[in-house]
């Protein structure tokens, strides 16, 4: 991955991550964290394991970032530009659809 991508992979997850890890971490404790999203074999859910990982990206300075990260980052990216444009319509607080963005980072009403 070249500066230019590793840039715009960097911008993007920073315009879209908009949880804290502190904020990540103890959602992430919680039984509606992890009854969202699908899951793999009755196990964690891929959503779930993906907010770990972010929480680890969060946490590591940039210039330490492994290409690996900047993969995850552009999975996150790209997932949760996908699910914002699935919205349901009425009161989201508390639905499927927002715990799973904020397993992977993203409050929809932060």
């Amino acid at each position: 991955m070249d500066d230019g991508e590793r840039e715009k992979t960097w911008g993007g997850f920073r315009e879209l991550v908009n949880m804290t890890p502190a904020g990540l971490e103890k959602w992430l404790a919680t039984e509606a964290s992890r009854d969202a999203g699908q899951h793999r074999d009755g196990g964690e859910s891929t959503g779930h394991a993906s907010g770990r990982r972010i929480v680890e990206i969060l946490r590591t300075r940039k210039a330490d970032l492994s290409d690996d990260d900047y993969d995850h980052m552009r999975k996150v990216v790209g997932y949760v530009r996908r699910h914002l444009a699935q919205r349901p319509s009425g009161e989201v607080r508390d639905t499927r659809w927002r715990h799973s963005l904020m397993n992977w980072g993203h409050d929809p009403l932060a």
